[in-house]
């Protein structure tokens, strides 16, 4: 199969910040889902990190970093005037008491019912499963963003997931680098297409079923 690119790391970190409504408390997990702070703009958005912050700015400039300042990922951040900072407890008490309305995540594996594999590849080494099945169980909308496809050019938007699973049937939309997808009922119905790349191409890189 010919290689598609459609989107990059960032335009698809763009493409999920359209998805935030003015209003919402947000959480974004590591890897491509970080870059989305960049891409707030203008909206109310309050962003959330697990580690004990409420209200994150975009990446600081070089030379601006502070080290006491980082994300769930490690990556330096900057605060804003309304930032607030509490306990991993308190974190965790917004999250699974139903306060933050979405989030936007890295993936592994999707499935084309929502379920979802992204905290660990058996027979490698990994710290932690994180915050991730915490999130998917208690906000509002789970949106993936994530490569179609894996290094050997292999479907990640699959019919069911091979990886140990995250969450059974929590992902709402998927972005990925070809384009935008949701879980509805009997597969996942095309949104958009990235930049370049046809619905044809689309469903031909997707193992899911595509309704």
């Amino acid at each position: 199969m010919t290689e598609l690119k459609g989107w990059n790391r960032d335009q698809m970190a763009a493409r999920a910040a359209e998805e935030l409504q003015d209003g919402w408390y947000v959480n974004l997990g590591i890897g491509i889902p970080t870059l989305v702070a960049n891409y707030v703009g203008d909206k109310d958005i309050t962003l959330q990190s697990e580690n004990g912050m409420l209200g994150m700015g975009p990446f600081p400039f070089e030379g601006d970093e502070d080290p006491d300042l980082i994300n769930a990922g490690k990556q330096t951040i900057t605060e804003l005037k309304r930032t607030a900072y509490f306990d991993s407890a308190t974190s965790f008490g917004m999250i699974r008491g139903g306060k933050i309305a979405a989030a936007i995540l890295g993936a592994m594996e999707v499935a084309e019912n929502g379920d979802l594999a992204n905290w660990m590849i058996p027979g490698k080494l990994v710290k932690g499963m994180g915050g991730a099945m915490d999130l998917v169980a208690g906000v509002g909308r789970v949106i993936v963003v994530m490569d179609h496809t894996n290094k050997h050019g292999e479907s990640k938007v699959l019919k069911s997931c091979t990886l140990p699973l995250t969450g059974q049937g929590v992902v709402n939309r998927i972005i990925t680098n070809l384009g935008v997808l949701d879980v509805v009922e009997g597969g996942l119905r095309i949104v958009a297409c990235a930049d370049g790349v046809t619905e044809d191409e689309l469903r031909a890189a997707t193992e899911a079923t595509i309704v």
